[in-house]
């Protein structure tokens, strides 16, 4: 059985060695991610290299995503590397205070703005919200705030505003020369980190483009200011080729309660206008420490393929953690149990909307065939961009969309989306007569299909033209297809 939802995985300490890539890639990681944020470009090199060496040997099909830091705010350091924080007390965020002099009462902070990003009576949250204060007085370069959250804090920790409203750009010196970076390892996604608005996206986008790249952009959503309104999101999805829920800092922003319905309607609001969404953070979190997830891990991972997301995602649970194989293992038994509900394998997506273009035409007459005729097994889309495939998987449905495509770009690039499984397929090699046998062959081979079977091929009238998908046919498997 095929899995539809995709798997994220980030690489880090705990699975830097080949063997331990190796193990994890082979467990059902999908895309892999590249954290910007933590070590060199040398570093990221080095795990790139492995990885494509790995893939090349086990004819995986693998997607690279870079991470980039984006503007993390964050207090200074401690003298003692870390102090005790009681509900109550008074306790200064000081930019004027030499970095590792920290204390008790003061610390300093690595973004000055923050004083005009502030007001008397806003609130602060600290350490992924492990500590809250409110602000009760400010001058020209301190914060004087009140704790109302206490608790142990340590060096670097990041600052969020509570309903957003900090600055900083979305993009730092740091991250446009990690785009350089990434378009010379040849990423196949690129996140943004923060993007406050569509313009944000827009930017790194040409900044790609100048550097010589082609790597997808995933928006990162987790800004309060991003789903401030339907407008925004709605331009940031559309700015973007993929966009992440990234319930860490967007939960510490609009708060745990309504966290929930927000990534509900991401998904939604990514699936309807046609682009990729992944759900993020925490997914498995106790499994760092566990060789087994909580039932609300279980049902947390669940609930996202239910509401229809591309892809889940792990972090410190692969790039730290001490089960890094068992958790990608175990992510992938609940996703296949989740996906036998009947809930994921219907959808209305469209069907009320007119179509503006040939190829999504063609992609939504195919999966509304596959969904409404049992003895269709499978869907092949001969693709060179992989853009019908992707239109395809908008649609919820049991049925295996492969795609057929000579392009290795390709074949990494629809490892992102749900449903779809690629397969190296040179049809310009091939005689037109001869193409629709070729391309059934191929699920023969893997034993994706039988014989007697119905599938579905699309693909163009000419070869090599992008967005060019203009013919359906429905083909009967056998040993002689005409």
């Amino acid at each position: 059985m095929l899995r539809r939802t995709k798997i994220v995985a980030t690489i880090g300490p705990a699975t830097d060695t080949y063997a331990h890539l190796e193990k994890l890639l082979l467990a059902g990681v999908n895309v892999v991610r590249l954290n910007f944020s933590h070590g060199e470009i040398s570093d990221h090199q080095r795990r790139v290299a492995t990885i494509r060496k790995i893939c090349a040997e086990h004819q995986l099909h693998i997607a690279i995503m870079g991470d980039l830091q984006g503007p993390k705010i964050r207090i200074a350091q401690f003298s003692d590397g870390k102090v005790q924080l009681i509900a109550g007390q008074s306790f200064i965020l000081d930019t004027q205070l030499a970095q590792s002099s920290g204390d008790k009462n003061r610390v300093g902070i690595d973004y000055p703005q923050l004083i005009d990003d502030c007001a008397v009576g806003d609130e602060l949250l600290l350490d992924d919200g492990r500590v809250t204060m409110q602000v009760t007085d400010k001058s020209s370069t301190s914060l004087t705030c009140k704790v109302l959250t206490g608790g142990l804090l340590s060096n670097n920790k990041g600052i969020n505003k509570k309903g957003g409203g900090l600055s900083a750009s979305a993009l730092t010196a740091k991250d446009k020369r990690d785009i350089n970076s990434a378009v010379e390892l040849d990423l196949d996604y690129l996140a943004v980190s923060f993007p406050r608005s569509a313009e944000d996206m827009q930017t790194a986008r040409q900044l790609v483009k100048e550097a010589g790249g082609e790597c997808r952009l995933v928006a990162k959503i987790e800004r309060a200011e991003a789903v401030a309104n339907d407008q925004i999101l709605d331009a940031i999805i559309c700015a973007s080729d993929v966009v992440m829920v990234a319930r860490g800092d967007l939960g510490v922003e609009i708060g745990d309660a309504a966290l929930i319905a927000v990534q509900k309607k991401i998904i939604s609001r990514a699936r309807k206008l046609n682009r990729v969404v992944i759900t993020a953070t925490q997914m498995m979190e106790s499994m760092v420490d566990s060789p087994l997830p909580t039932r609300a891990e279980v049902f947390d991972v669940a609930n996202a393929v239910l509401d229809g997301t591309d892809a889940v995602m792990l972090s410190a649970e692969t790039a730290a953690g001490h089960y890094p194989v068992e958790t990608v293992e175990a992510m992938a038994r609940i996703i296949i149990g989740a996906e036998q509900d009947s809930s994921t394998q219907t959808s209305s997506h469209r069907l009320n909307r007119c179509f503006l273009a040939v190829d999504e035409t063609m992609a939504m007459c195919a999966m509304y065939a596959a969904n409404h005729m049992p003895a269709i097994k499978a869907i092949i889309c001969l693709t060179e961009s992989g853009n019908t495939t992707l239109l395809m998987s908008r649609i919820s449905s049991g049925i295996p969309i492969i795609a057929l495509t000579s392009h290795p770009k390709t074949t990494r690039r629809v490892a992102m989306y749900r449903g779809v499984h690629a397969i190296p397929f040179d049809s310009g090699a091939t005689l037109n007569a001869e193409v629709n046998q070729r391309a059934v062959s191929q699920l023969l081979n893997k034993q994706l299909v039988v014989e007697g079977d119905l599938v579905i091929i699309t693909k163009g009238d000419y070869v090599d033209a992008q967005g060019g998908t203009n013919t359906l046919k429905l083909i009967k498997v056998s040993s002689n297809i005409q």
